[in-house]
């Protein structure tokens, strides 16, 4: 089933006290464009992010917002600066002998003094927590990928329905080429009876005249062409593989393949159904650019 390039997924977990968020979003792109934003101090988990990305999406443009919410971490310590300690102890002690007084000094008495405590935050595991990030964005890119498929089943069923009118405007064209040339013999036989006055007429010359217009405007081969690029679309489409490019470029043959029909046309309702084929042609190239 096909996929299409926009969706959107999301999914949270957590990597000991830390609290992870994973957010994808993705609009058309010819090729696979995608944009991590991680927290500070992150950046090297980035190339494995993107290779579990690419593993699941070919094309679109890909951005994921991770968020890592350290508020119930329990990274940080405090811890007495013990050489500062002593030396404040040490010169209590020798100010209380030096004038004769009470060494009183406290525990309490001593944390007031500056920088006694120093806060020290412990140094994040960050293979660990990537990996951690890593099983979040799986998870996220199950729900984005379900969405890309749900999007999918829809284009699915507009592409087979545009095809299926393409189908049959090549059938009316095809019905419409041998009259064209049936109509330009009569015409032609008509025109010269009014030119030799009912005199005798070369049939002959008539049938050729017909057999080089015939074949002027003779779209056969166009038509064949149509109904093969036809085939070959639809066949894609009950393909598993990415195929938005090699659609695209279907889109091009067959739209080739009408503006030659409508030049060779030379009838008002042959080029009424021209501007018709060439209108659904242009919806399914609308339609497959949201196509993986």
């Amino acid at each position: 089933m096909i996929h299409s390039m926009t969706g959107y997924g999301s999914a949270k977990g957590a990597s000991g006290n830390l609290d992870i968020t994973v957010e994808l979003k993705s609009v058309n792109n010819r090729y696979l464009d995608c944009v991590i934003r991680l927290p500070r101090g992150y950046a090297a988990v980035e190339e494995t992010l993107k290779s579990v990305i690419q593993q699941r999406v070919n094309r679109g443009k890909l951005e994921v917002y991770v968020t890592i919410d350290a508020s119930r971490a329990d990274d940080v310590a405090v811890k007495v600066n013990g050489p500062l300690a002593d030396a404040y102890t040490a010169a209590y002690a020798e100010l209380a002998a030096r004038e004769g007084l009470k060494n009183d000094l406290t525990a309490g008495a001593l944390a007031r003094f500056p920088d006694i405590f120093l806060m020290e935050k412990k140094e994040a595991d960050v293979e660990t927590i990537g990996k951690d990030i890593a099983g979040v964005l799986s998870a996220a890119l199950d729900d984005f990928c379900g969405m890309r498929r749900r999007e999918g089943e829809k284009l699915y069923r507009d592409l087979q329905s545009g095809l299926t009118r393409v189908e049959e405007l090549t059938g009316l064209v095809e019905e419409r080429s041998p009259k064209i040339v049936e109509e330009y013999r009569t015409r032609l036989e008509n025109r010269l009876r009014t030119v030799l006055e009912d005199r005798n007429i070369d049939e002959a010359r008539i049938v050729t005249e017909a057999a080089i217009f015939a074949d002027k405007v003779a779209v056969a081969e166009e038509t064949v062409r149509m109904r093969s690029h036809i085939a070959q679309f639809r066949a894609l489409l009950e393909t598993d593989v990415p195929i938005g490019k090699k659609c695209d470029f279907i889109i091009q043959e067959m739209n080739r393949e009408a503006n030659t029909t409508g030049s060779k046309g030379n009838d008002a309702e042959m080029a009424k159904l021209v501007v018709e084929l060439k209108s659904e042609i242009e919806k399914l190239r609308e339609q497959i650019q949201n196509v993986e």
